[in-house]
């Protein structure tokens, strides 16, 4: 499959080692679980926003947009695109759990930018099944930005469509760029 990453894939035997990781993560959760103190949060975001965005790993949204523990809903997924599931989610997130404004959020250098749809096709011959899922690539970033706002306002199961607003975030610089 045709993948342009900014680094290197790692290596078989470096994938071979990479169940490790989980382990680390359940022995990092014991530790934290030891002066975890529960604080009565509740699912409702203190700041009624939720925050569409890549799941790209450079991405750390807490840090990047000033945002605290229960502060926002975080919905991630590769390319930050507005897809059936994301509706789901931001409806769920309004009519269930009281969220009324919506941030979404791009990235430059994203992955998808340098795929296109001969990646179904090629993991359709790989597997035999053809993914019933679009990939979603895209080439113009400001435009993909634009398109999923458009998804988010004309989405008839959302109830708050107003304060929906767009950005790229520079993975060099740190910075947002809103999209009109």
């Amino acid at each position: 499959m045709t993948v342009t990453p900014d680094r290197p894939t790692p290596t078989a035997a470096a994938d071979s080692a990479n169940p490790a990781i989980i382990d680390r993560f359940v022995a990092s959760n014991r530790e934290y679980a030891v002066t975890f103190r529960d604080g009565g949060m509740d699912a409702r975001p203190v700041q009624k926003i939720a925050v569409v965005a890549c799941m790209d790993a450079r991405l750390d949204l807490f840090a990047a947009l000033g945002l605290e523990l229960g502060d926002a809903h975080v919905i991630r997924n590769a390319g930050g695109v507005v897809t059936d599931d994301t509706i789901r989610s931001l409806t769920i997130s309004q009519r269930a759990l009281g969220t009324r404004s919506i941030a979404l959020i791009h990235h430059t250098g994203c992955g998808l930018l340098g795929l296109t749809e001969d990646f179904r096709r090629e993991l359709e011959l790989e597997v035999g099944q053809r993914p019933q899922w679009a990939v979603e690539a895209f080439v113009d970033l400001d435009g993909d930005v634009r398109q999923s706002m458009q998804r988010v306002r004309t989405s008839p199961f959302l109830l708050h469509t107003d304060d929906v607003r767009g950005f790229v975030f520079d993975v060099h610089t740190g910075l947002l760029r809103e999209i009109d």
